[in-house]
């Protein structure tokens, strides 16, 4: 099992061993990342990888996960975004007991 040395924001360098880190790749534009968990502090660190970095992390036995962009970002969408206010108001609206209804009986427009 290959030993690799790694970076903590918090504790500094750190070694760990292929089962400790996951790499990801995005099959839409073949970004790439990894993460692990310091042994040190429990701090789950991200770091961005490009596609060297990815070969080498593969080629060590790091597992690979391959991730999809979401269907949603392809949809079109029309009227004006949700604001903070929004979110405040549906709030609200969920605190009353009758909150299924006012959902319901709301303008779609």
């Amino acid at each position: 099992m290959a030993t690799i040395k790694a970076s903590c924001s918090n504790c500094g360098d750190v070694t760990l061993t292929s089962r400790d880190i996951t790499v990801r790749v995005c099959s839409a534009d073949y970004n790439g990342s990894y993460h692990f968990t310091c042994p040190r502090c429990d701090q789950i660190e991200t770091r961005t990888a490009d596609p060297r970095v990815v070969e080498l992390l593969v080629t060590s036995g790091v597992r690979l996960v391959t991730w999809h962009l979401p269907e949603e970002l392809h949809e079109s969408h029309s009227g004006e975004p949700i604001a903070y206010e929004d979110l405040l108001a549906f709030n609200e609206i969920l605190k009353g007991d009758d909150w299924i209804d006012t959902l319901g009986s709301l303008d779609a427009g």
